[in-house]
This record gives C-alpha cells, structure tokens and sequence, in this order.
C-alpha cells in the first residue's frame, strides 16, 4: 500500500476557484473515479475525481477554501500500491454552465433505464457500490435547500425554472443531481408526465392548477414565542377564492383621482336634511351610483368570461366589500340602477349590519356584476384590489385628501379622491380601463353628468 497525494488537476484558466463541497471524509473508502470534491466557477461546476481506488487518510481542504491547479486536495491510500506521491486526480468533468433564465434551456434524452422500475438511476449505482451517501443537513432556515444531492449552482439552476430539486432524480455520483437531471425533470414535465407532488385539481372550467412549489415548513417556535390561532370560516373560503382569482386572472390596475370636492359638500348637506330618517349617505353611495352609469357606457366592464364567450350582462347588480370582525365579505346590491342614492345608503346600511353579525345569506353575495372596495374611512394612497371572479374588473378607493389643482390661472385646493380599477386584461385592454376611470371621475365631479 502506498500513499498518494491527490493535486487538483488542469481546470483551465480559472484561480481561486471555490470548494463548495466535499463527499468524503478520513477513513471513507473509494473506487477510481469516484467525486472527491467539487469547485464552482462562475461558470461551471467541477468535480473533482479520484485518480485510484484507496483509502481517505487526510484532507487538506474544506469547504469555501479557494484552490487552483496543483493544489493539494487530499492524501489517499491506495490499494495497489502502484501509485507515487504527488499525483493530480484525472480532468474534471465540468456540469454545463447554467443557461441565462431568459434563454430556453437544452432538454437532453433522459438517462437509460437500466435501473429497476420505481429506482433512479443514480440509485441503482449507489446499490451496486453497495453504499449511500447521506445527503448534507440542508439550513434549517432555508426551505428550498431540501434532502436533495445538488451542488449551489444546481439549485439555483433549478430555481430559476421554478423546479424543487427535491422532486428531482440524480444520475450522478452517488444519486447526486446534475444540470441535465433538472433539465429533464422540466422535459418531463413539458410533455405531459405529472411530477410526484404536483398540484391536483382544476382551478377553473378548462383550467388546472399551475405546478407550485410545495409551501414550506418552519417550526417558528424555534425563534420565539408564538400563538396558533385558526382561520376564521370566512377567511378560510375568501382566501380559497382570492389565490385562485390572482393566479387565473391576468390583473392590471389603472390609477386615477377624482375630484370630489362638491360632491362632499353635497354629502354632508344631504347628511343634515335626511339625519332624522336614520339613512346615513357614505361616499361609497355615490361611488356605486356613479360606477352604475360608467358600467353602462362601458359594458365590457359589466360582462364575465365564459369559455371563448363574452356574457355581456344587461342588469346591475353591485357588491361593495364589508369588513367584519370575521374578515372580508362581500354583499351585493341588486338593481343598483333603479334605486336612488339614498335607497342605495340605506341598503348599504342593512346589508352592513347583517355582515356584522354574520347574518349574511348566499342570496346576498351572489350575482355580482362589479365590485367598490373602499378603504378611505381608514388611510392609503392607492391599492391593488384582486377581481372577485366571474367579474371582470373592481373598483378601489382610498382616503381622499385636499391637494393643491391647477384651475387654468392659480392653484386651489380641491379634495381629491384615488381610484384604483384593477381589471381582466383579457376582455379589457388599457386604454378601456383609462377612459373608464376618466369617465369615472368627470361623473364624481359633477353626477348631473349621469343624466345626459
């Protein structure tokens, strides 16, 4: 038996080149050509393999040490005794340099299948060798660092395609994952064949669940206290429904402000005449009348998508979001454009206070044809409210505030209010949504423009 030292061997031009990790330690056993370490440049992974079957006695590296050629990697006891000292370890074999993630990546034919049925490749040759290598201890703060075999480079490979490395098989080393497994993975993928653990289930009619990454599990406990309460019923089923409204629904959100200094004026007024009735007019009251008569210049709005066919709707049916103590619900005002500002307030009002006491039947939310959120009662400049499926757009509205306007011969200051119509880019282009909110606005600044 004779003692060698294993030298890295030509790798090119590159110096310094990082040790990102090492399969073995002192006392492990290996065979000719088996991966010893492997160096990341900033192209390419390498590894680094073992010039003759033998014993680790020491090694000279560890992990993030930065080497080049002719350095000494480890000492190795071989066998045969046939090796001298100062040997460097044949050529690396270097994983393809990850493709740029806006260039389509290569998709070879995957691996043989001379494994057993059910068994990776790289788990057959790990059966052969008769060992297992175990897989290094991902951090435990990182979830995408599964038990997987797979260099840095790999996993960020596999990240930007949106794969789990965990879901991958390797054909290298040791069960180990290389570029062109990942690539094959997404192949797969591509051409039909469902990975383990994809998402079941269709979202939509004629849609499916998008392939995404499993949610990661953390033992928050571990870095403090914590309280575990459930999801109210109501949370449970809008958040359901609002994944499923921004994952299927193309969103955009056209920004705007509307000048509603009189129509405040008009409110309050209106607020002291009918104050003994009991009827209490928000703003939310004419943002509805005033979205009814935008919906009907602009019908696309008030429309749903059913399969390859636009359900342009001929009644106004209008929901506004009430917030409960339980979460976010959404009741409707049926045949908003027969009724009068004032009817409008008042069944705002009855509808607000049955949500309030979870009172709410599903005749009150259902047959929505467009959606007002409001949150001006409590601050922001502007938002992005998610569509409430089938619709096609919703309206939101922040805090109004009094800015300084230009009139055409000085400033002035005018309360202004922010809208933001997030809409289905689908059924409405962006120049629709700007006249919309346009139209939306000269009708807040002056609704005797209703009427014409």
């Amino acid at each position: 038996m004779a003692t060698i030292e294993v030298k890295v061997p030509d790798i090119g031009d590159f110096k310094d080149v990082p040790v990102i990790e090492i399969f073995v330690r002192p006392g492990d056993t290996v065979k000719a050509e088996d991966s010893l370490i492997t160096l990341e440049s900033d192209k390419a992974t390498m590894d680094v393999p073992s010039p003759a079957a033998g014993t680790i006695r020491e090694i000279k590296v560890k992990l993030g040490d930065r080497i080049a050629e002719g350095v000494v990697v480890l000492t190795l006891e071989t066998v045969d005794g046939g090796a001298s000292a100062g040997v460097a370890a044949p050529a690396p074999q270097a994983a393809a340099p990850a493709a740029p993630q806006s260039a389509p990546a290569p998709l070879p034919q995957p691996a043989a299948a001379s494994a057993p049925a059910g068994m990776s490749a790289g788990d057959a040759r790990a059966r052969e060798a008769g060992t297992t290598a175990p897989p290094p201890a991902p951090p435990a703060d990182d979830a995408s660092f599964k038990p997987a075999h797979a260099s840095p480079s790999v996993r960020k490979f596999a990240r930007e395609l949106g794969v789990d490395v965990a879901r991958v098989s390797g054909t290298g080393p040791k069960g180990r994952i290389r570029q062109e497994d990942v690539q094959a993975f997404v192949k797969g993928v591509l051409a039909g064949t469902p990975p383990a653990g994809a998402a079941a289930g269709a979202m939509a009619k004629g849609g499916s669940a998008p392939d995404l990454l499993p949610w990661p599990r953390v033992d928050f406990a571990r870095f403090g206290p914590i309280e575990v309460r459930p999801l109210a019923r109501i949370r449970k089923i809008s958040g359901a429904n609002l994944a499923r409204n921004w994952v299927m629904i193309p969103h955009v959100t056209q920004f705007d402000e509307a000048d509603i200094t009189g129509l405040e004026a008009f409110r309050v007024a209106l607020n002291r005449e009918h104050e003994k009735a009991g009827v209490k007019v928000t703003m939310l009251a004419f943002l509805i009348a005033a979205a009814v008569a935008a919906l009907k210049k602009f019908p696309e709005f008030n429309a749903s998508l059913d399969g390859d066919n636009l359900v342009l709707k001929g009644y106004f049916t209008v929901g506004f979001a009430a917030d409960t103590p339980n979460g976010l619900v959404v009741p409707v005002i049926r045949n908003a454009d027969r009724k009068s500002v004032l009817e409008l307030a008042r069944e705002m009002g009855e509808l607000s206070a049955k949500a309030r006491d979870g009172k709410l039947g599903p005749a009150d939310m259902q047959g929505g044809c467009f959606t007002v959120s409001s949150l001006g009662g409590i601050g922001g400049t502007a938002f992005t409210p998610i569509i409430n499926a089938p619709e096609v757009a919703i309206l939101g509205v922040s805090k109004s505030a009094l800015k300084p306007v230009w009139d055409g011969q000085a400033f002035a200051p005018r309360l202004m209010l922010p809208l933001s119509l997030s809409y289905d880019h689908r059924v409405i282009d962006g120049a629709a949504a700007a006249r919309f909110t346009a139209y939306l606005g000269a009708l807040l600044a002056d609704l005797r423009r209703a009427i014409l």
